[in-house]
């Protein structure tokens, strides 16, 4: 079965808007495209449900339910129950949100484990703990590569480490690490796992069970949705962990983490993102659409859409690789990592995006809040590198595009 992109494109109304014709878009690792069912529930949100959820008048009851629809759908396409998921308004925030809870539940002396091939996200607010007297321990990927080697986190799982913060995908190197393998040596140690999935979860939503991970973080932005953030939490650890919002609060687990109310009208705009799963299921594997449990129609739908991305990525990286003057970042092979793809060239990545631009690329150039990683690698910040990024929706004509106007660009 092939990902049909006609049909996919069909549901993003930036195909088909005017003002975007004859652009490419490859800097979908900052922000995707939105589908149609998240446009469609939140403008319906904003004309007749914006009021205050959960009151006993038609528009508040309606409110609610759509904010609930959203919790108990998303949480079924990723198999956890409805309260392991907290909204915040982004990932970066419900980070330093959890690192406060980290800091009041863990003692002086504990270890908290992060790496330098992180989102400062996932990283910053970890590594401020040091100043209150937790030790911190980075593992570090290889500096020739970019790989995060689970061999080099071994040695750092002794009795004192408590929490292990790593990426399921690095927005600069691309690689897949082994969620699954790194999250079975993180328990067996007796430590938490505290996941960063940003740079993933727009390539598939993830197999909550399958990962075995026991805090797992989102963008919404990213999955095709409005933009807020989501965290995924096991219920069990959640409950040991110091409430973050109201005290009145701390009885309801999808609130414990959640300072501030929520904005409703994105939130429940999120059950869309569940739509739109479902529409891509039920378009390719029509026969099956009835009774499938949501969890394995978004095993479906993961799995096209990471066929479809392999198959693009598979010229770019053959063409980036055959370039002497240059330096790809990450895997040169389409398998084990994200179509997630950076560059280091003489000219500075921003330099090098401004010059795609007028050539109907669309592409990002910096350093991304990767600066730890950037520094890793030996890459200076402040030259930072091109990044090119695209999601299922991308066609081959426009990767074939992609790679005439680098060829004007990096070899003109």
């Amino acid at each position: 079965m092939q990902l049909d992109t006609d049909f996919v494109r069909s549901r993003f109304p930036a195909f088909s808007e005017p003002s975007l014709e004859g652009q490419a878009f490859f800097e979908n690792a900052g922000g995707s495209y939105t589908c149609a069912p998240v446009i469609e529930r939140l403008c319906r949100f904003y004309r007749s449900r914006k009021v205050q959820p959960y009151g006993p008048y038609a528009a508040s009851r309606l409110a609610g339910e759509e904010m609930d629809e959203a919790q108990s759908r998303l949480a079924a396409l990723m198999g956890v129950a409805p309260e392991e998921i907290s909204f915040g308004p982004s990932t970066s925030q419900n980070t330093y949100v959890l690192a406060q809870a980290f800091r009041r539940h863990l003692s002086p002396g504990d270890a908290i484990i992060v790496t330098n091939q992180d989102h400062e996200a996932n990283s910053g607010v970890w590594r401020r703990l040091g100043d209150e007297g937790f030790e911190i321990r980075e593992w570090r990927m290889d500096p020739e590569t970019g790989h995060l080697d689970p061999a080099d986190l071994a040695p750092l799982l002794d009795s004192r480490a408590r929490l292990v913060c790593f990426p399921h995908c690095s927005n600069v190197v691309g690689e897949i690490n082994d969620v699954a393998k790194i999250c079975a040596m993180v328990r067996d140690a007796g430590a938490v796992s505290c996941v960063d999935g940003v740079s993933y979860a727009p390539h598939g939503l993830p197999d909550m069970p399958r990962l075995g991970a026991d805090i797992y973080l989102f963008s919404t932005y990213k999955t095709y949705g409005p933009h807020q953030g989501v965290m995924l939490m096991r219920r069990e650890l959640a409950g040991r962990l110091p409430a973050q919002g109201h005290w009145f609060n701390a009885d309801h687990p999808e609130k414990r983490f959640t300072p501030a109310g929520p904005d409703h009208a994105q939130v429940a705009a999120c059950a869309g993102i569940a739509d739109y799963w479902d529409e891509l299921f039920a378009h390719h594997f029509p026969q099956a659409a009835e009774g499938r449990a949501a969890a394995e129609r978004a095993a479906r739908v993961h799995d096209l859409m990471r066929a479809h991305e392999t198959a693009l990525l598979a010229p770019l990286l053959d063409w980036l690789s055959a370039c002497n003057d240059l330096r790809l970042i990450g895997p040169a092979t389409p398998e084990g990592r994200a179509p997630t793809v950076a560059i280091e060239a003489r000219e500075s990545g921003a330099a090098l995006a401004e010059r795609l631009a007028p050539l109907g690329i669309m592409a990002g150039g910096g350093d991304f809040y990767a600066l730890r990683t950037l520094e890793g690698l030996g890459i200076d910040p402040k030259k930072g590198v091109l990044r090119l990024s695209f999601v299922h929706y991308t066609q081959a004509q426009e990767i074939e595009k992609l790679i005439g106007a680098l060829e004007r660009v990096l070899q003109g």
